[in-house]
């Protein structure tokens, strides 16, 4: 009989322990401990964020907490040595690399040309993130102002400014309090009631609501290991269904006709947040290339993503703003031929990625020797 009581016992003080544990753990940060990491320490760091919707083949996954995505980052690998000159590169997931191999993507061959200046090595880190979204990237450029940069390259698309873009992401939807903090300090004006972002409940901060967080983190460094064996960390098929070259008759753009984009329908707010985040570092913005089709209603479409009324008012309207706000600021739209974007009018080939490298390595060291 003592025996049943003393286990009773035994199992009331272990719930007890664990809901004790379990509540406690609202009292820590939602990124607690997750920038401790097995990359940079057992294994090299990533050469860019992690995200896959196949991990056991891309030996890659998607998450959401920025602090374990950048500890995987090869960024954080080392202080900045005194004969380093850094540039970051964030943006969508033409700059991260869809389809292509590390060392293929923008930020992979910028480093193959081995630049320098002033006896600094350049070094250029990949912070792209698939996803299309201004908010997103400045998460992520808040994020890197951490690691030192002396030069950062924003590479952007329209499709990365209408309203309904801006909180919809994952990345953004769950980083609800780092959106706030943004929208406080750059009065941004987004809309932190909106369905799209995700409130945690008081659940959510325990231990047991934090559970998808903590094993998204553990898969990501068992991954890890497989990443550092293969160096394979997306998947590269064969076979991909090709960008779009025939169209429609259709001019609309997020659901707005011609013939007028207006100012207020586009986060230029962003840009502006942009500059003040990165301070004195300077901040680079380039409107990156689009594929332009001469396919069936081309004459009405550039491609999937832009009817040609609303991306030409774009291309004029991020001019007349960059010049009235003094934004260093490069078109490289239609430096890409056609033939050398993949599966999106957007992704490059990479032959494209080595095109607009050549420009982006003459703009760096136009800056670098300022």
């Amino acid at each position: 009989m003592s025996q049943k009581i003393n286990l009773w016992r035994l199992l009331l003080k272990t719930f007890i322990l664990f809901a004790i544990f379990n509540f406690a753990f609202t009292l820590l940060p939602f990124d607690s401990g997750s920038s401790i990491s097995i990359y940079n320490n057992l294994i090299f760091g990533r050469e860019r964020l992690p995200f896959g919707e196949s991990p056991t083949q891309s030996y890659n996954l998607s998450l959401f907490d920025l602090d374990a995505m950048f500890a995987s980052h090869i960024v954080t690998d080392t202080p900045k040595s005194e004969n380093e000159y850094r540039v970051i590169v964030i943006g969508d997931s033409s700059v991260w690399g869809t389809l292509l191999r590390p060392e293929e993507t923008l930020s992979g061959q910028l480093n193959r040309l081995n630049l320098s200046v002033r006896d600094k090595k350049i070094s250029v880190y990949n912070l792209g993130y698939p996803t299309i979204s201004l908010t997103k990237d400045l998460l992520v450029l808040e994020k890197a102002m951490q690691y030192e940069p002396d030069l950062l390259i924003w590479m952007l698309t329209l499709e990365s400014f209408p309203a309904d873009k801006q909180l919809t992401t994952p990345l953004v939807a769950h980083n609800i309090e780092r959106v706030q903090k943004l929208d406080t300090a750059y009065d941004l004006h987004l809309d932190l009631n909106s369905d799209a972002l995700l409130q945690p409940s008081f659940w959510d901060t325990t231990l047991i609501g934090r559970r998808r967080s903590l094993a998204d983190w553990a898969r990501l460094q068992l991954y890890g290991v497989m990443w550092g064996i293969t160096g394979v960390d997306q998947l590269y098929p064969e076979n991909y269904e090709s960008a779009k070259t025939d169209f429609e008759k259709d001019e609309l753009f997020h659901g707005w006709s011609p013939p007028e984009l207006f100012l207020d329908q586009l986060a230029f707010d962003m840009v502006k947040a942009g500059f003040r985040i990165t301070g004195e570092v300077p901040l680079i913005l380039v409107n990156e290339p689009i594929l332009i089709s001469d396919g069936k209603n081309s004459d009405i479409r550039y491609n999937y993503f832009y009817p040609r009324w609303a991306y030409d008012q774009y291309r004029s309207i991020f001019s007349e703003m960059s010049l009235e706000n003094d934004w260093a600021y490069h078109d490289y739209w239609d430096i890409v031929p056609a033939g050398e974007f993949t599966n999106s009018a957007i992704h490059l080939s990479s032959a494209g990625e080595a095109i607009l490298a050549k420009a982006i390595s003459e703009m760096i060291l136009i800056e670098a020797t300022r």
